[in-house]
């Protein structure tokens, strides 16, 4: 198994759980609904969407377009955390990343 398939199983499991949306590669609407079938399908409460380095501005953009399309009057955006993550790569080289958290909540 290569690891973008692993790490999409893990994807998949955490958001079934925990209604958590981790932001990749994947296509835009892909994300937006995952997000808006959490609402309606799932009957999540909350939903938080997740992202680091060069996907931050592609999960504002899912948030804006779910809750201000898509779900309109019936979810807004509860909290935006942000923060940063420091790690090896592979050369060995110390590297800090931001990372942010978007929560969104039923009205």
């Amino acid at each position: 198994m290569t690891k973008e398939k692993s790490e999409t199983k893990t994807e998949t499991s955490e958001a079934q759980d925990d209604h958590v949306v981790f932001v990749g590669d994947k296509p835009f609407m892909n994300y937006v609904t995952g997000v808006v079938m959490q609402f309606t399908t799932q009957s999540a409460k909350e939903s938080v969407i997740k992202a680091r380095g060069k996907f931050i501005s592609k999960a504002v953009d899912i948030a804006e377009v779910a809750t201000k399309r898509f779900l309109e009057g019936e979810v807004n955006i509860k909290n935006i955390s942000i923060n940063s993550e420091e790690f090896q790569n592979k050369e060995g080289k110390d590297v800090r990343v931001s990372t942010i958290e978007l929560t969104l909540a039923k009205k």
